[in-house]
């Protein structure tokens, strides 16, 4: 895990376990399970409290006010042999997490598809800032004149070629194989990949979505549909884990916000009927 400031190279589930401890200090409680299914309960009475169902894939269910949607996302990366297996080793997506470790080093910037050629150049210019020997290769992309100009501009090396796969030695990266056999010594290969949010829950509830496909939240991480918010990649491609928690914490106070605006009302209405308040 990086760019945590304080936790910068923390591995992930020590994080975890930390979070849970802290939640567990506090009186929470913790389901581990799987949710199958959220689904907004129709409101009885004009002063009723809002109500949501969820419903795990063990047929548990739990009645909610509010729901904070944090599922993340998942990495569509190319077909390429050895790709998968070199994912987050020496195969790597996020100069901003991985450039500083790779720093120095003949490093390679893979393009992950023809629709995406923009993004990959871009890509290869900010990794260039690590090190001056960079190789871009397009991988059957096509290259206007002034994206090439800029990349040779800037001495990052162009291949053409397509790439047959990734040759590795003793677990270790050693180069990029073309389909003509030719091998480009690497020790390192950045590729940006497809984010694919998993969002099913949202969607299934009827959150809006943007253009782009991904599920619309406003500052506060409230969704289009009443009582539910969702932080981090699962409506943000770009989160770093430091910034979904901020996501998260934005959102645990708005929903905390919603649920005493919510209260306000019922219980001036309870003082007026002579009910009990509170």
């Amino acid at each position: 895990m990086q760019g945590f400031l304080g936790s910068d190279g923390l591995p992930p589930t020590e994080l975890l376990a930390a979070g849970r401890a802290e939640v567990t200090g506090y009186g929470g409680q913790l389901v581990s399970g799987t949710v199958a299914t959220v689904t907004s309960c129709p409101r009885v009475g004009r002063h009723s409290r809002l109500s949501l169902e969820v419903v795990l894939e063990d047929g548990a269910v739990l009645t909610t006010r509010r729901v904070l949607v944090t599922t993340g996302l998942r990495d569509d990366i190319p077909d390429i042999p050895g790709v998968r297996e070199r994912w987050g080793r020496d195969l790597l997506h996020c100069p901003y997490c991985h450039g500083y470790e790779v720093r120095d080093q003949p490093l390679g910037v893979l393009a992950g598809s023809p629709t995406a050629t923009e993004d990959a150049v871009a890509h290869a210019h900010i990794v260039r800032q690590w090190s001056d020997d960079v190789v871009f290769f397009t991988h059957g992309s096509a290259l206007t004149a002034e994206q090439r100009e800029q990349l040779v501009a800037r001495a990052i090396g162009v291949v053409d070629e397509p790439v047959a796969g990734l040759v590795v030695e003793h677990d270790r990266l050693r180069g990029v194989e073309l389909a003509n056999g030719r091998v480009v010594p690497r020790t390192a290969v950045f590729v940006r990949p497809q984010p694919v949010p998993n969002d099913t829950l949202l969607t299934d509830l009827g959150c809006e979505t943007a253009q782009n496909g991904w599920v619309v939240v406003d500052a506060t991480g409230r969704t289009s549909v009443a009582g539910v918010w969702a932080a981090g990649n699962a409506v943000n491609p770009r989160a770093q884990v430091i910034t979904a928690a901020g996501e998260g914490s934005a959102a645990a106070i708005a929903i905390n916000n919603d649920l005493v605006d919510e209260d306000l009302p019922i219980a001036v209405t309870n003082l007026r009927l002579g009910l009990p308040v509170g």
